[in-house]
């Protein structure tokens, strides 16, 4: 059986996964790699949110009611190197006239608190949104500075200058041993669904883990949803999970990264792409339901499509690609992506922000 037959006869064999779509349009697998119509709207702006001695990274930006631009992300000690995300990281607000910048350092937000607290060692992944007359931040903490303690939180606020509300326990915990997501939860994604209900999308894999021999990526990282009637929680996984599962594609794809979004139609998901088309670009993907997801198109490419860069410095060893993909809202409609890249003129990372034109 060659490559195609395989995979083609996987995917038949999982029409109870979270991506019908697939088994149904089999020539999808004898096509060239798809640019989204998303992708064919951004147009590069460039770098933001460099700092001298930090690397920054998970932008996730908001207008505020001064019509500012305000942006939260993380960020750890330059001398930590990148590997600093899983045990140095806190979590950053800075604000600026226009979505292009310059931003200006405000505050620190979320810092690990410390031996005895589930984010003791990180605060990491923000994702911002104004819900229900107050601000929602959405991350991920740890307490011993590794993957399997990554648990999802939410700290809340009247006002983008805080005070924040910072939780005793984790929003969202993994699942049972021997269950698909019982490894960690990270990476949230949350919309507010049109019926009223609270969704929050996390990314998970399973603790026992398979190590890919090209890739070098540990496990298979599937999409689950968890449904809320109160933005406070508590949040019920749902049944169906995973909701995105690439994993019968044949070569251990997966993603990461997932933002989500309802545009009064449609359910749209940006994710960064762990083995489809590369390791290097963006997956788009559409629903109907926000449970079913269509089969993945380019969301964005790798930065060398947009802009020229100096040579890779030896240090940054995923130079080139742009990661945690967050969109900026004016008036209802999206109009700034907003990702993190390694590189600029510190030689570490920053935010790189794209125009959706």
């Amino acid at each position: 059986m060659n490559r195609k037959d395989f995979i083609a006869t996987g995917m038949l064999a999982s029409l109870g996964s979270c991506l019908p779509m697939f088994a149904h349009d089999l020539n999808w697998f004898n096509q060239e790699p798809k640019l989204s119509d998303f992708e064919k709207r951004l147009s590069p702006v460039g770098r933001a949110l460099e700092f001298e001695d930090y690397y920054v990274w998970c932008n996730s930006p908001i207008e505020g009611p001064d019509g500012k631009i305000h942006v939260f992300f993380s960020r750890w000690p330059k001398s930590k190197s990148m590997s600093g995300w899983t045990h140095a990281s806190e979590i950053a607000h800075a604000v600026a006239d226009k979505p292009e910048g310059p931003y200006k350092y405000v505050s620190t937000v979320l810092a690990p608190r410390g031996e005895g607290f589930w984010d003791a060692t990180t605060c990491h992944n923000p994702s911002i949104h104004y819900v229900d007359g107050k601000y929602a931040l959405f991350f991920m903490g740890n307490s011993n500075g590794k993957l399997n303690t990554q648990r999802i939180g939410l700290a809340t606020a009247d006002s983008l200058y805080g005070p924040w509300k910072r939780p005793d326990k984790p929003l969202l915990l993994p699942g049972k041993e021997g269950e698909w997501d019982d490894h960690c939860t990270t990476n949230p994604s949350f919309l507010k669904h049109p019926n009223g209900d609270y969704w929050l999308y996390y990314k998970s894999f399973d603790t026992e883990g398979y190590i890919h021999p090209k890739f070098k990526i540990r496990g298979n990282r599937k999409y689950g949803l968890a449904i809320a009637k109160r933005l406070e929680g508590p949040y019920v996984k749902y049944e169906g999970n995973p909701v995105v599962d690439f994993h019968e594609m044949g070569n251990n794809e997966q993603c990461e990264d997932a933002f989500t979004w309802y545009d009064g139609e449609k359910f749209h998901m940006l994710a960064r792409d762990l083995g489809v088309y590369g390791i290097d670009k963006g997956l788009y993907m559409s629903s109907n339901n926000g449970k079913h997801w269509s089969q993945p198109q380019i969301g964005y490419q790798e930065l060398s499509k947009y802009v020229k860069q100096p040579p890779a410095p030896k240090h940054l060893n995923r130079y080139g690609r742009a990661e945690r993909p967050q969109v900026l809202f004016q008036d209802g409609k999206p109009t700034y992506l907003f990702t993190a890249s390694q590189g600029g003129k510190y030689e570490t990372a920053s935010g790189f922000i794209f125009k959706i034109n």
